[in-house]
């Protein structure tokens, strides 16, 4: 339900008796109850027998029998916890229905000791739900007259913290708060505490009785059995505004319901087979099948879709789109739909990720969708792999098929299976899908146990599952360095020598491995022990551990080790680059990408793959420019700027690359730090802390281009700038074609709790959606980018144009 939609029950529907459940007392009775109190036995122990009168009233007149609890006298908290149904419905109820209660106490006669009124509907005419601290008039019994003169609510001029904090708590037990349970323990505790000083500063002087109203799923509104909604409302003499209730907000149109039913039922049978579309029937269906995966169909596109379904079945790009058009209430219409999927032409595996994602919650267009993915072999399903552990939240059960496909293929080959532990063991933190993680994981597990031995002399199952559990032994260790090391005072070499003194010392085990452990980045690589010498710690808040491993064939392995840091935003980043980089190489465009490795291990923690590199900050702070570098690094008397021509074409490729995807994936806070240049020419980005649009710096250039590296081209008019933006326009035309697959990607990612993607998935991947500009063809794509890269550059030069310089300004 969206924040704008009003859902509700009328009470004149509701069958039901009216029910509510009388809890508690709080407060203290009176010391003395009777005259002869100091003579009676149970009075000397403080103890009363209580009970509860309750009456419903209807227009200040009693409707039916009073109802009493049962007597309670385990003083002095008297607790009935007792659950009281009335012969009333809910249906007879008035606007002026009231409930009365009155508490008596039977350990000296019958004595009086208070009541109270509450009347059952609001002043916006809601039912009143939930917890309700009611005060008792003493000594008084509760009147059912209206108005009543003993209401159970504490006057608006008498209203202090605790009276806002019982409503706030009645708002949390409705679920109109959201649960956040580390939160909501302290706030507890807190409000114990401002309780216990609040009846010490007061007293104790009222008596309060707690009942809980039944709730239901939507609000109840008064409405009277029979009502005629079409009455006008009264003229009000004043400007106050009026709130009207409409029955049908959110209901079908019956008319439109009922043609829809009829139309479809006439095409249901042997008519729609031979029937094709004309002509404007056909550029009307292609403009449909142009539709982005994220656009909802109208009723006109639903209709035409089922009218030609028969004649569209040689076309798979249509078939997605005609499940989208199917009724799944409407049991034969389902029927029909799931045996032309049967007969349609097979799609694309980008098409399958579509039928993943929450929309189809059909079992076996699900299954369907899993049997296209069969066919992808493993270098591109671990493309995928992120998004279809996440896709486990939309199935409807936890041993899907999705879930035995992602295990058996991770049988066969390590390396997803190592992934898809990691993936599933981060996912297990998420307390509403913990167990449908966890039983993949046990699968995962169980399977993998019981496999023997390869042909090839690979290792048994057991020896493959314990080389994967030893990962997480590993990281836990690194975890346990890292806070020790972030203890030590003093500045980051102290660190570092601390560092090298626990794996020289304490930690000695970590420098040679009893068996080769498979790296966790790169499972194919076994590493055998940390190389304490070359180990070494980033000057950072958090500490990262910089640290180098020795492999099984002789070689070395460097990594960075984060904790307290959510890397789960940057692997799907970098997942993103990877892909793109390889789908621009089908396309025979490489841009020397550097897609380096990361994998999230906990909610804040993982590592990353450590790529040899310095920051354009650094380089500009020592050689002035990029081109000297770049001369120190590759001299060439006759190549252009005294570089190589293959160091130069590398950094323009590179610099192309990246100010494309950044600009799709709406990458934000880009700075000289976070700009790294190898020593090969290729220019990568890193820390991807800003997504989708989310920059904290005010007004950030469209594309991620700072000066220096139009500098390092020979300025914006040269023929190496010239060659620049002709390969962003040949990469961006090229990645527009994949937007389908990009998009259903990040719709998969949707329920995640990717802080950038969590807060408003639908907002995000609109926003990712604009970036391709789908509305365009590919000369006025091309137009359009060189336009935008334009825009970008003159932001970086002398113009004196307020938007250019604030632009300006995101790079100082």
């Amino acid at each position: 339900m969206t924040g704008n939609e009003f859902r509700f029950f009328l009470s004149c529907d509701i069958n039901l008796p009216v029910t509510f459940r009388i809890e508690r007392l709080e407060g203290n009775l009176p010391s003395a109850k009777s005259p002869n109190s100091e003579n009676n036995g149970s009075a000397d122990d403080g103890t009363a027998e209580l009970y509860v009168e309750c009456a419903l009233h209807i227009d200040g007149a009693p409707f039916g029998l009073p109802t009493r609890t049962r007597l309670e006298s385990t003083g002095p908290s008297y607790c009935w916890n007792e659950l009281i149904t009335l012969t009333a419905k809910y249906r007879d109820l008035t606007a002026q229905s009231q409930l009365t209660f009155s508490v008596w106490d039977l350990s000296h006669g019958e004595e009086l000791i208070g009541g109270a009124t509450i009347i059952l509907f609001n002043n916006k005419k809601q039912l009143k739900t939930g917890k309700q601290k009611l005060r008792l008039w003493a000594g008084k019994e509760a009147d059912g007259t209206f108005p009543t003169s003993t209401p159970g609510k504490v006057p608006r001029h008498e209203r202090g913290e605790l009276e806002r904090l019982e409503k706030l708590v009645n708002k949390y037990e409705r679920g109109q708060i959201h649960r956040v349970d580390w939160l909501d323990r302290l706030t507890f505790k807190t409000m114990e505490k401002i309780k216990e000083r609040e009846s010490l500063k007061n007293g104790s002087s009222h008596l309060y009785l707690v009942v809980d109203f039944c709730s239901f799923e939507h609000r109840v509104v008064f409405q009277e059995s029979g009502a005629n909604f079409l009455l006008p409302s009264p003229i009000a003499s004043t400007n106050d505004i009026v709130i009207v209730w409409d029955p049908e907000v959110g209901k079908i149109n019956p008319s439109e319901h009922k043609q829809l039913k009829l139309a479809r039922s006439l095409t249901r049978g042997v008519i729609d087979r031979d029937l094709k579309p004309s002509s404007n029937e056909r550029k009307s269906i292609q403009r449909i099948l142009k539709y982005p995966p994220t656009r909802t169909l109208s009723g006109d596109d639903r209709q035409l879709l089922w009218k030609f379904r028969f004649s569209l079945m040689s076309e798979k790009r249509a078939l997605t789109k005609f499940l989208r058009c199917v009724e799944w209430s409407d049991v034969q219409e389902a029927k029909q739909a799931l045996e032309l999927m049967g007969k349609w032409e097979m799609i694309d595996v980008c098409d399958a990720l579509e039928l993943l994602s929450p929309v189809f919650e059909s079992e076996e267009v699900r299954a369907y969708a899993v049997s296209v993915l069969e066919r992808a072999d493993d270098e591109e399903l671990q493309c995928y792999l992120l998004q279809l552990v996440q896709a486990l939240r939309f199935e409807r059960s936890d041993k899907s098929c999705l879930s035995h496909f992602l295990v058996q293929r991770a049988l066969r080959n390590i390396e997803l299976a190592s992934f898809l532990r990691w993936y599933v063991a981060v996912e297990l933190y998420d307390p509403a899908y913990a167990k449908r993680f966890y039983c993949t994981y046990e699968i995962l597990e169980e399977n993998m146990m019981k496999m023997g031995a390869g042909l090839n002399g690979e290792e048994d199952g057991f020896k493959r599952w314990q080389s994967l559990v030893r990962q997480t032994e590993l990281t836990a260790q690194l975890c346990s360095i890292t806070r020790d090391v972030g203890n030590v005072r003093g500045n980051t070499q102290k660190k570092i020598e601390k560092l090298r003194q626990l794996l020289s010392g304490l930690l000695s085990e970590l420098t040679y491995f009893d068996e080769p452990i498979r790296s966790p980045l790169t499972p194919d690589v076994l590493i055998t022990g940390i190389v304490p010498s070359e180990s070494s710690i980033f000057k950072s808040a958090l500490h990262p551990l910089r640290l180098t491993f020795k492999t099984a064939n002789g070689g070395t392995w460097k990594i960075i080790f984060k904790k307290g840091d959510d890397l789960r935003q940057d692997q799907l980043v970098v997942q993103m680059v990877s892909l793109m980089d390889r789908l621009l190489k089908l396309e025979n465009l490489d841009l020397h990408l550097t897609p380096y490795k990361v994998l999230a291990t906990g909610q804040d923690e993982g590592m990353m793959e450590f790529i040899p590199s310095r920051s354009l900050a650094q380089i500009l702070s020592e050689h002035r420019s990029i081109i000297s570098y770049l001369q120190n690094c590759h001299p060439d008397d006759h190549g252009p700027f005294g570089i190589t021509a293959n160091c130069l074409e590398t950094f323009i490729k590179s610099c192309a690359g990246y100010s494309v995807i950044t600009y799709i994936l709406g990458i934000g806070d880009r700075h000289l730090d976070n700009l790294l240049l190898r020593d090969d020419g290729s220019l990568f980005h890193v820390d991807f802390g800003f997504i989708l649009g989310r920059d904290p710096k005010p007004f950030p250039p469209p594309m991620k281009l700072c000066k220096e590296m139009v500098e390092a081209m020979g300025g914006a008019e040269s023929q190496y700038y010239t060659r620049f933006k002709s390969y962003c326009c040949e990469a961006y035309n090229i990645l527009r074609k994949s937007s389908n697959l990009i998009l259903n990607l990040f719709y998969l990612m949707a329920g995640s709790n990717i802080p950038d993607i969590a807060s408003d998935p639908e907002k995000g991947i609109l926003k990712l959606q604009e970036k391709f500009r789908l509305d365009l063809d590919d000369e006025a794509c091309i137009h359009f980018f060189q336009d935008l890269i334009n825009e970008s550059v003159s932001a970086l030069f002398p113009q004196m144009v307020e938007t250019i310089h604030r632009w300006a300004q995101y790079w100082r």
